[in-house]
């Protein structure tokens, strides 16, 4: 090795270890300034606006409503509705005009080639609906027996 490559290394060195020796003077200093502080306590404002920002937007109830709930009766638990009820507070509007092909109330000649399948055909019918007509028609919380009895209502106003 020649003598300015010796000089350099030397220069060199002297240089990294002095870089060293002030970045640990740094340090040193840093923790001497910072540990004399208080204590890091969380701060209360700070601390519930993180809570607020990590809170569920839902919760997910699962299991049985307690009593105490006020909780609302299921449909299957009221009284039955009768035939005139249920035709009057869901079929009427559109079995009275005849909106989209429906068959009017007392129209016997539309009736009659529907009566044909018998009550359960006209059942099974207003279940799963028919063209225009939305399951269960506009009733979704009909039982089969309050449809079976505004379908007897029907045809028994329709003379059949």
């Amino acid at each position: 090795m020649s003598h300015e490559d010796r000089v350099f290394m030397g220069n060199f060195i002297g240089v990294l270890v002095g870089l060293v020796v002030v970045a640990v003077v740094f340090y040193i200093a840093a923790n001497l300034v910072t540990s004399g502080s208080d204590e890091q306590r969380p701060n209360a404002r700070m601390q519930a606006k993180i809570e607020e920002n990590i809170r569920p937007v839902g919760q997910v109830n699962v299991g049985t409503v307690p009593a105490s709930a006020g909780a609302v009766a299921p449909a299957a638990a009221a009284a039955a509705r009768s035939g005139e009820q249920v035709y009057n507070s869901a079929c009427m509007a559109c079995h009275s005009s005849g909106v989209a092909g429906a068959p009017k109330l007392g129209d016997q000649a539309a009736w009659s080639a529907r009566a044909g399948k018998g009550i359960d055909g006209l059942l099974s019918t207003a279940i799963s609906g028919l063209n225009a007509m939305p399951p269960k028609g506009t009733c979704a919380d009909c039982s089969d027996d309050e449809l079976r009895a505004a379908i007897e209502y029907i045809l028994q106003q329709t003379g059949l």
